[in-house]
């Protein structure tokens, strides 16, 4: 054996076992019981540790390359590792991928510079649609389309809509859809620019729970009528979940992704924040009993999996200008395994719950089909927890180049001490080893024509 982990609790996405797991040629070989695993030459002890599958956050923005005074590559991918995230699946707006030959300069740019495992997702441009299949073929992971003008990115209306849908169906790719309708939004930014105002209550009254909605709803009705496999992302709101609930009642393929800033924060913080809470869409909560219906919605799988929509910005970017120039988005990679493992702990989810929505439902869902389990065959990425660990989450504790987290000052209880890709420890006591391990990993469409 090349490692076995010793004497931890290994937690999968079906349950909780005591057991040793060894690692050969970057594989799970067996899983035993303690101190029935084979000789080692290298051996962790992991007693009082929980053994995670390494999670896989499928909604990662590096702005790699392009604005990467905001984030790149070995940055944000460290961030990563520190926080036992083994695989993402990154797209930057800056630098967006729309034809096969720019999926072949990314991957010049991503070689031997990731610390964790990456996918590559692709942008849909309206009058490109002609170009997703080769795209595909080439290993993007899936598409990112915008039903509203957003980051540089047009809106994908109408026929056009169904066009991306009906194509991304036909050779069964999968595809990641931000739903805000675009007239809705556009009216309301050009209304609420008129009065003047620059306050950060103009954020949820521009990007309203309406243009979220009615997107939704007109996303559900073509995924349903197309059987494209699409997820919505950053789903903001319980009305929002209903809209996909009734999407899928109408015989549409959805999964909803849920992210941190939509389970804890509220929508009144814009108010005292300005554009560190300057996000799209807008929190939506403003009671406690909303958060707690957002988290009961990922319990009960309404909400299908966790990501991060990692989009961050240095705190001198968030304050040049008034909240219109600000830039939209949070850093998150740093926080959000940590606000989860606390979640366990006050006891809205379960440390399966996080092994099944943070690893084994997002790697299902996009075809990754060697991640997000502690299975014989399955990659050995690990996360080793201590679910005692007591951390206030401090600006200063932040990797990501944002150098900030909308939940500083927040205690939480679990922490991960060691993270190991394919078999090799990637990352130790909240720092990761920054040796850049991390692979690129085609998309099932590149594998099925392989």
């Amino acid at each position: 054996m090349d490692l076995v982990v010793t004497g931890g609790t290994v937690v999968r996405s079906d349950g909780e076992l005591r057991a040793d797991v060894s690692i050969r040629g970057g594989s799970v070989v067996a899983l035993t019981p303690p101190g029935e695993a084979p000789p080692s030459d290298r051996r962790i002890d992991a007693d009082g540790l929980l053994v995670l599958p390494g999670f896989v956050d499928t909604h990662v923005h590096l702005m790699d390359p392009g604005s990467t005074e905001r984030e790149d590559i070995p940055t944000g991918t460290a961030a990563a590792a520190a926080r036992g995230v083994t695989t993402i699946v990154e797209h930057t707006h800056s630098a967006p991928v729309r034809t096969a030959d720019d999926l072949a300069r990314k991957l010049e740019i991503v070689r031997d510079r990731s610390n964790v495992d990456i996918g590559l997702a692709a942008h849909v441009w309206p009058d490109m649609t002609h170009e997703l299949e080769p795209m595909w073929r080439a290993g993007v992971t899936f598409f990112k389309i915008f039903t509203c003008a957003t980051h540089g990115v047009p809106a994908v209306e109408g026929s056009a809509l169904r066009d991306a849908f009906e194509r991304i169906a036909g050779f069964d790719g999968r595809c990641l859809v931000h739903c805000e309708d675009d007239a809705v939004t556009a009216t309301n930014e050009r209304t609420l620019r008129a009065t003047g105002r620059t306050d950060g209550g103009v954020i949820p009254e521009w990007r309203s729970s309406d243009a979220e909605i009615r997107a939704v709803r007109t996303v559900g009705s073509l995924a349903a009528a197309t059987g494209v496999r699409a997820t919505i992302a950053h789903v903001s709101s319980p009305a929002a979940a209903e809209a996909i609930e009734e999407a899928r009642r109408d015989g549409a393929h959805l999964a909803a992704e849920a992210c941190p800033q939509y389970l804890l924060l509220t929508e009144d913080e814009v108010l005292r924040h300005g554009a560190f809470r300057k996000f799209t869409p807008p929190a939506r909560a403003r009671e406690p009993a909303e958060l707690d219906a957002m988290w009961d919605l990922l319990a009960t799988g309404v909400l299908t999996h966790v990501a991060t929509d990692h989009a961050p910005s240095t705190r001198r970017q968030k304050l040049a200008g008034d909240i219109w120039d600000a830039p939209f988005g949070l850093p998150g990679l740093d926080t959000t395994s940590r606000l989860l493992f606390d979640a366990v702990h006050r006891g809205v989810l379960t440390w399966p719950d996080v092994a099944l929505r943070y690893a084994a439902v997002p790697a299902h869902r996009y075809g990754l089909p060697m991640k997000g389990r502690i299975d014989v065959g399955a990659d050995a990425d690990l996360a080793l927890v201590d679910p005692g660990a007591t951390t206030t989450i401090r600006d200063e504790d932040v990797i990501s180049k944002a150098g900030w987290s909308p939940f500083a000052g927040r205690v939480v209880r679990g922490d991960v001490v060691t993270t190991i890709l394919r078999g090799r420890v990637i990352a130790h006591d909240g720092a990761s080893l920054d040796d850049r391990w991390g692979r690129f990993l085609p998309g099932p469409g590149a594998v099925a024509s392989a």
